[in-house]
């Protein structure tokens, strides 16, 4: 199964790669936005589908990653911004897990979105106070050209880093986790010290995601990168596809960003309603999501069996 799936991530790769040459501008726009959730449903689904620990967290770590390259760009060269944007929200997300992954249910959710709430109000103090600015203007930015692959390579490591985790005794561990966590303990295994790791690990793409984007915009403000919206539309889009599958999160994603930018061009207050019908109707209907359309089992393909 890994090597399948590793294969069908490079024939994906491969085919998003010609787009820049075979799509005009506006096209290769939608198709970056497509990317951009690619790699967050995808590395949000690794720890969250798994451990059932729904974090509602995933703009505290893409603004992190957004503000590092404004703050790095022309001190830096550019991979080594996106990978300090990944960095910072890692060793973020390793210290808040920390302190607030012993809780679980509501509490974790709540205490997630309520910490990507502090992070956008401390980095408003913070250029206020010491830059006295709030947003920052991009001047010097990589091509359009550059930002794409970029961001398609952050995605490809996403969907890479999901099927090896999957595949490996630290994903059954994750697994455990979610099934029964007492029970994982109780069996050996570090149940503390995995839940930080994979909740590191889920935030590093957030935060290279949010370093590439950045420059995308040019403009980086806290209340555009710290946006509630990016965590909750993360969230949707891999429950609606599939948190516990590896197609799923992808295909959902793809979905989604056409349908946003449709709904918003037509119809631009109907989009919040169509996604607050679609969880309804994922949560009701198709508990294994998009992807247990085509597994025609009540477990996805590719995971243990442990139903939430």
């Amino acid at each position: 199964m890994p090597r399948r799936a590793l294969l069908a991530v490079a024939a994906g790769v491969l085919a998003a790669a010609a787009i820049p040459f075979l799509l005009d501008d506006f096209l290769v726009s939608l198709a970056l936005s497509c990317l951009m959730y690619v790699a967050l449903a995808t590395s949000w689904a690794m720890f969250s589908g798994a451990t059932r620990y729904v974090s509602l967290g995933t703009s505290a770590f893409f603004g992190l990653g957004a503000y590092v390259s404004a703050w790095s760009l022309s001190a830096l060269p550019w991979p080594v911004v996106v990978a300090s944007g990944a960095t910072v929200a890692a060793v973020f997300a390793a210290l808040a897990g920390s302190a607030i992954l012993h809780l679980r249910g509501t509490y974790f959710a709540v205490l997630t979105f309520g910490m990507s709430e502090l992070v956008r109000h401390a980095i408003t103090y913070g250029e206020k106070q010491y830059a006295g600015t709030v947003g920052r203007v991009l001047t010097t930015v990589p091509s359009s050209r550059t930002v794409y692959y970029t961001l398609l390579v952050v995605a490809a490591a996403a969907l890479t880093a999901a099927v090896l985790v999957r595949a490996s005794r630290f994903g059954l561990a994750l697994d455990g986790i979610g099934a029964d966590e007492q029970r994982a303990q109780t069996l050996g295994v570090p149940t503390r010290w995995v839940k930080v790791v994979g909740f590191a690990l889920s935030a590093s793409f957030a935060g290279a995601a949010g370093a590439t984007m950045a420059v995308r915009w040019t403009y980086v403000d806290p209340a555009a990168v710290f946006n509630p919206f990016i965590g909750l539309q993360t969230v949707l889009i891999a429950i609606v596809g599939g948190a516990m599958s590896l197609g799923g999160p992808v295909l959902a994603a793809i979905v989604f960003s056409l349908l946003a930018e449709f709904l918003r061009l037509q119809f631009p207050y109907v989009y919040l309603i169509v996604l607050g019908v679609l969880l309804i109707v994922a949560v009701l209907y198709l508990p294994h999501g998009l992807a247990g359309l085509w597994s025609g089992r009540a477990d996805v393909p590719g995971r243990r069996a442990s139903s939430p």
